[in-house]
């Protein structure tokens, strides 16, 4: 009796214990058990998924609707079933985006995962900065080669006029003043892009692309993160196989790369079946090669030796300005690099990146790493 007695003054400790660690957690938790009723959660989810102490006790499914994510007990049964963790990046009812981790509740004694707890991380904000980031990078790079596409044809016309000064040397000077009038106004219009570059755009684009070592895995977490309302949406699998996962490059630029090919999987993805994305990198002489495969609408071949032009497009029907794959290409060969494309019309296709490697990191193709989001 007394043994008994000892037990039970443990478990209600435990339990107050527990209870006390739900009250005063700072984040949106729930627990779950086994039959999948909700037995406890934090006061953050209480507000978050507008939940009521009534709640408690009550079966999942009746309250799954706050959830705004269909699957979630699909995800918890998962969980029970395998006792592995899962993560995903899901959008609540405020349309706010959170990482979700269910982890699975052990009972040691019998080994046997008797329900879940699942946390929320609100990733709303750091979403948001991903896709400023990757706007301001477009912008970035357009800004830089529509200005050296305009400084160009004044500098084009400017050493034509001076040519041609040469040669009136020799047959007289009636003809000067007005070549030299052309010359001066070439070099005003040079001088007004500069003063526009510096004056209106240079201040927004201080920051510089300086070259790091790289984890090629951060920037594809990254990357999702930025298109997890069109991964969601699209329910697009994505599956990696890293090879080679370091590589020295400049940040934004690889984020730009890696974005720019993985959103056009998921953009250009077939009507009648769920978007497949598999990316996998690996050596290939010097360079590290990364392959992002797709099952998607595939591209015509008389369109594969214009799709990196700017501003062309596949189709009209799909929303984009066409510059993707142009950016992409430009910063490749900038950096001694290159993009290819093969692809099969109803079937997908496989771009391929290839960025430049140096001595160091040639031969450190470590053990490859296969997940799926």
């Amino acid at each position: 009796m007394h043994k008994n007695t000892e037990n039970i003054n443990t478990l209600i400790e435990l339990n107050e214990e527990l209870e006390n660690y739900f009250q005063n957690t700072i984040i949106p938790q729930l627990f779950v058990d086994a039959d999948l009723i909700l037995r406890k959660f934090t006061p953050p989810a209480m507000r978050q998924f507008k939940l009521k102490k009534e709640h408690i006790g009550t079966p999942l499914i009746d309250v799954k609707e706050n959830f705004r994510f269909p699957t979630i007990i699909d995800n918890i049964n998962l969980v029970i079933t395998t006792g592995e963790i899962l993560e995903k990046e899901i959008q609540t009812t405020d349309l706010r985006w959170y990482q979700m981790n269910i982890l699975p509740y052990v009972l040691r004694k019998e080994n046997k995962t008797n329900g879940v707890i699942i946390t929320f991380v609100d990733i709303t904000s750091r979403i948001k900065d991903l896709k400023e980031q990757e706007k301001l990078i477009a912008e970035h790079e357009l800004l830089l080669d529509t200005i050296a596409h305009d400084i160009k044809n004044p500098l084009t016309a400017l050493g034509i006029g001076i040519g041609m000064l040469k040669k009136f040397q020799e047959k007289g000077m009636e003809k000067f003043p007005s070549l030299l009038e052309k010359v001066e106004g070439n070099l005003t219009k040079m001088k007004m892009i500069i003063n526009d570059l510096v004056q209106s755009r240079w201040h927004e684009h201080r920051y510089q692309a300086e070259e790091e070592m790289l984890d090629l895995q951060n920037i594809i977490e990254d990357v999702k993160l930025t298109l997890a309302p069109q991964i969601n949406e699209s329910n697009a699998k994505i599956k990696q196989h890293i090879g080679l996962s370091e590589i020295t490059f400049a940040r934004r630029k690889l984020r730009s790369i890696v974005y720019n090919l993985v959103n056009n999987a998921i953009k250009y993805k077939a009507p009648d079946r769920r978007p497949e994305i598999h990316i996998e990198t690996y050596s290939e002489d010097e360079f590290m090669v990364i392959s992002i495969a797709d099952n998607g609408i595939g591209i015509d071949p008389e369109n594969l030796s214009s799709i990196f032009e700017k501003f062309r497009r596949v189709t009209t029907s799909i929303e984009g300005n066409g510059v993707g794959l142009y950016l992409v290409k430009q910063i490749l060969e900038n950096s001694g690099g290159k993009i290819t494309v093969d692809s099969t019309p109803g079937k997908g296709s496989t771009f391929k990146a290839f960025l430049k490697l140096d001595g160091s990191i040639r031969s450190q193709e470590k053990d490859s790493a296969i997940t799926s989001f």
